[in-house]
């Protein structure tokens, strides 16, 4: 097996940069330069954006960054002493120790295993004074290997074995279970699990830890589960199996809580417990917690509804996108006309006997038969719209139970003709019912069917119910209200229409405003025809503005060095492809930086874009994908004029509002060039 960690990848005593994307790039580089990874760039890219999602610091003065990354091509272990130390994000400072985790995406068992290894001595105060003590390079990769348990005769699995099981509680000691997960899952994963059984053997608690990490996972045994006070969760994904922890009481962080305060959960589940009116894992829960006992403490009601809208609006884009551009594709092979035989072609012909009538603009008989066959896969995708809208919003609410409800309501608000507004009515009907259904005891012999057929059952009856009798006529006659006013947009009231959705679109650049204009344009589609065609010009309004962003701040790095420190520069590069392929996020760590110059850039050059887009009547069939689709958007020469405009206007903006508006932006500092 090869090894991990070798002295050029090895560098002490050297300053890096001020910023950890600076080192993170160097550490990158010396991957690449080992021959471990095929590019710099794209293994940079994986760890930063790895980076982005968590910070890597821990407590000690180290950082361990980490990704899973196509570029490489085997585990590394690169590491730097820096004489100059840089913020990772830990609590008690900046860090002077940095490990740099490099895996394949397919990275074996064992590799994996010792890298959660590494992680875990890293918690241990006398491995890492020798690492600050170690006076070469090779006397780091001798320190590192015999860690891992690769210079003595243990072979690397035993070396790498999972957690030391805790011993039996003594009688009178408290119990508690805890399950530690991180998206990567390979460090924080099992240094959050032994800060927790380090923090409870401080506290005489007894404390065994589920890890579900990349290096596997061994479920607790349900015996000790069911004789635990509490549990612990201290994860960054759902946490699986979670039904096994049913009717415990728990609290639950971010894995790096569990490595930052881990005596402090501790002290959090115990007192919990101790509550009779605390949080319980619900019966029948899975994916993320409810409360057997009413809301989360930790989440507001208007929190809780934002959640559950995005979670639909989230869940229901991949049914809207595949389908808006298989029916894009079906109109370039087909033609136009292609709605008119669509169901006969598809069930009449196959490709052994392909159509004789079909629409002039078609490919032939093979380009109507395929053509066919695509717009009706799309079309079928997307009649999910709404029922997916409803039904992913019933399982935020209420979980896996609120699924069932929330696509049946949905489904009644299609039928109705309610629309986009009728499924989130039927959502939130579903989901909050299926949740309060959920909540009420029920007797030993009942609990297995509540999640599988009372509550679905229950919850069906009352969302659809109310959605038939009560409210889907009046929101049936909102919705055609607002499809009749939007069809008869012309002139001035279209251009206005489309500076409202520009500024809309880069308001959050993905947040919930932004959601809600491009949730209100792909809902239109379904109601667009050759003669209502303003669903097709608000849906290339949408998309045209929500590419500004990303282009514009791409611009910018280009035209204004000095404005923009490294970082800056290296997502400038990542936004060209961003912002054409219609990913308004692409902007998103420009504004975090500078929300204040950003954001108002951003809307500006979005509102002007809107209202070209929507003055010069372009059309868009597909409801994403950029540049990329241009097949599927008329006037495609002066759609690209529109976002041209927006994007030169937001990156001039930018760079005026960075210039002579308060505080110029630091320039971070170059990395310091090491040798190897």
């Amino acid at each position: 097996m090869t090894e991990l960690i070798a002295p050029e990848l090895v560098v002490l005593d050297a300053s890096l940069g001020s910023s950890p994307a600076d080192v993170i790039r160097h550490l990158a580089g010396l991957v690449a330069d080992a021959g471990r990874a095929t590019e710099v760039d794209g293994l940079f890219a994986d760890a930063w954006a790895r980076e982005q999602k968590t910070a890597t610091g821990v407590p000690g003065g180290i950082a361990i960054p980490h990704c899973r990354s196509a570029a490489v091509t085997e585990p590394s272990l690169a590491m730097a002493r820096l004489s100059q130390k840089v913020g990772f994000g830990a609590k008690d400072g900046d860090a002077d120790l940095v490990f740099f985790i490099a895996a394949p995406e397919g990275a074996d068992q064992e590799h994996l295993k010792l890298l959660a290894k590494l992680a875990r001595s890293l918690i241990k105060k006398d491995f890492t004074a020798s690492l600050r003590a170690a006076a070469t390079r090779e006397e780091v990769v001798a320190l590192v290997n015999e860690a891992l348990g690769l210079t003595g005769t243990a072979p690397a699995a035993d070396a790498a074995a999972s957690a030391p099981a805790a011993p039996a509680a003594a009688a009178g000691q408290k119990r508690i279970v805890a399950v530690t997960a991180c998206p990567t899952g390979i460090a924080h994963t099992y240094m959050a699990a032994d800060s927790l059984v380090a923090a409870g053997k401080d506290k005489g608690i007894d404390v065994q830890v589920e890890t579900q990490g990349s290096a596997g996972s061994t479920p607790l045994p349900q015996s000790v589960i069911d004789a635990a006070d509490a549990v612990v969760f201290a994860v960054d994904v759902d946490v699986r199996g979670k039904e096994r922890f049913a009717g415990k009481a728990y609290v639950q962080s971010p894995v790096k809580r569990g490595i930052d305060e881990p005596g402090v959960m501790l002290d959090e589940a115990l007192a919990v417990a101790a509550d009779p009116s605390g949080r319980r894992i619900a019966r029948g829960a899975a994916g993320s917690a409810s409360s057997a006992s009413g809301a989360e403490t930790s989440e507001s009601g208007g929190a809780k509804l934002k959640r559950a809208l995005l979670t639909g609006v989230s869940y229901m884009i991949p049914f809207v996108a595949a389908g808006g551009l298989l029916i894009a594709l079906g109109f370039l092979l087909g033609g136009y006309d292609i709605t008119k035989y669509a169901d006969t072609i598809v069930l009449k012909n196959n490709v052994f006997s392909l159509p004789t009538e079909f629409g002039p603009q078609a490919w032939g008989p093979l380009g109507a038969y395929l053509g066919a066959v695509l717009f009706k896969i799309g079309g079928l995708s997307i009649g999910f719209l709404v029922p997916a809208l409803a039904g992913y919003i019933g399982y935020a609410l209420a979980d896996r139970p609120g699924i069932a409800p929330g696509f049946t309501a949905g489904a009644v608000a299609g039928f109705m003709g309610a629309g986009f507004l009728g499924g989130i009515v039927g959502g939130l009907l579903a989901g909050y019912t299926a949740h309060w259904l959920a909540s009420l005891p029920a007797p030993r012999w009942l609990r297995g069917l509540m999640p599988v057929a009372i509550i679905p059952l229950v919850a069906s009856i009352v969302a659809s119910g109310l959605m038939f009798v009560v409210l889907g006529g009046p929101i049936a006659v909102v919705t055609k209200a607002l499809n009749d006013w939007l069809t008869g947009m012309s002139g001035a009231a279209a251009v206005i229409l489309g500076v409202i959705l520009g500024l809309m679109m880069c308001f959050d650049l993905g947040g919930p405003v932004n959601k809600v204009a491009y949730s209100f344009a792909v809902a239109g589609l379904s109601a667009a025809s050759a003669t209502n065609a303003a669903p097709y010009h608000i849906m290339a309004a949408v998309m045209a503005a929500g590419m500004v962003p990303p282009l514009a701040m791409a611009l910018a790095t280009v035209l204004d060095h000095k404005n923009f420190n490294a970082t800056e520069h290296e997502n400038g590069k990542a936004a060209w492809l961003l912002g054409a392929s219609f990913i308004s996020e692409g902007a998103i760590p420009f504004a975090a930086a500078d929300p204040l110059r950003v954001i108002p850039a951003s809307m500006l050059g979005g509102a002007l874009t809107g209202a070209l887009s929507m003055a010069f009547n372009v059309s868009s069939k597909a409801p994403h994908g950029g540049i990329f689709v241009f097949f599927a958007i008329d006037n495609f020469f002066l759609w690209v004029v529109s976002i041209a405009a927006g994007v030169v206007v937001t990156a001039l903006a930018t760079i005026a509002l960075k210039r002579y508006v308060g505080k110029k932006a630091p320039e971070a500092a170059e990395p310091v060039p090491v040798a190897a």
